[in-house]
């Protein structure tokens, strides 16, 4: 479906009085923190749970990126705002400076209103959307910023960003509200997930809250005039060294469970970074083969239909 498309989703809540509703609403999970699964449980206005982060938002940088997948970045770029911290611990991180490095943004945080200024100044730059990149941890924040700059014009879409690693309740108050999600499905086995995120229910986690994204936007996507994705799902899949992301089982899943015809981004982007070496984390300490890359698309060809899947692997894997 193409087309000037629909406006945003948190317009019509915001101007009902809904989107302020389910600000306060994710704001009251801060008490006793479940904004994630890992489920804290922590006060965020007093204490610092797993991903230590406070109340106030805490933004590493925001700018319109052209390095997305191309339905993302269109023509003019997606306006993405990259959030400090995260609720995963990933030991390969390629963002790990603004992921798993705290103390440096201890004095980052901007207040709500600062936030929303910085969303319309994207806005006002061209950018196609509102990239949140590893939103989770921070949603209350970035909403109450939402609902303030819809006040005062707003209006470009909602890319949910995110490392697959959420709450189904928390999910369920953003449905209506985001337009795009593009979540990561990482690892379709619990210990790969336990050793290389610290989180031995990740594919459980993710396949859940992909239930609830996918119930929410289907698999279909509406297109604006430029080509770039307005409304819609796509499913990031980074392909690791060894299998170890399990990516054939994770198309399978995706097919079977929800629908073959969901777009996936297939990545081969994957380089041993962080806390990776020979002898830390051996499997890993390499780039992708050319065999490993090719037998992940072969997969992606043979179990999903379609044709908007974004394959994005150096020019030797093309096929």
């Amino acid at each position: 479906m193409s087309g000037d498309g629909p406006g945003a989703g948190y317009l019509a809540l915001a101007a009902s009085g809904e989107l302020a509703r389910r600000a306060a609403a994710l704001e009251a999970l801060l008490r006793d923190c479940t904004l994630c699964p890992r489920r804290c449980r922590v006060d965020r206005r007093r204490e610092l749970g797993s991903c230590a982060t406070g109340i106030d938002p805490v933004v590493a940088a925001f700018h319109p990126h052209f390095g997305e997948e191309r339905v993302i970045s269109g023509r003019h770029g997606s306006g993405t705002v990259f959030l400090a911290n995260c609720n995963l611990a990933c030991v390969f991180c390629q963002n790990h400076e603004i992921s798993q490095r705290p103390a440096a943004f201890r004095r980052a945080a901007m207040t709500t209103a600062e936030l929303a200024r910085a969303f319309l100044a994207l806005q006002a730059q061209g950018c196609h959307n509102l990239n949140w990149v590893s939103p989770t941890h921070q949603v209350p924040a970035l909403v109450r910023a939402l609902a303030l700059a819809a006040e005062q014009g707003l209006e470009i879409p909602v890319v949910y960003n995110t490392n697959g690693y959420d709450s189904v309740e928390v999910l369920r108050l953003l449905d209506g509200l985001v337009d795009v999600y593009m979540p990561d499905l990482k690892y379709s086995d619990p210990e790969v997930g336990r050793e290389l995120s610290g989180v031995a229910d990740y594919p459980q986690r993710a396949r859940e809250a992909l239930t609830e994204i996918f119930r929410q936007v289907g698999d279909d996507w509406v297109l604006g005039p430029d080509g770039e994705l307005r409304r819609g799902l796509l499913v990031r899949i980074l392909v690791l060294p060894e299998g170890l992301a399990g990516v054939e089982e994770s198309l399978r899943w995706l097919a079977g469970s929800l629908s073959p015809r969901i777009a996936v981004s297939l990545l081969a982007q994957y380089r041993p970074a962080h806390r990776v070496s020979a002898s830390s984390f051996p499997a890993l300490a390499r780039s992708l083969s050319g065999h490993e890359w090719q037998s992940a698309a072969a997969a992606l060809r043979r179990l999903m239909r379609g044709d908007r899947h974004q394959v994005q692997g150096p020019p030797r894997f093309a096929y």
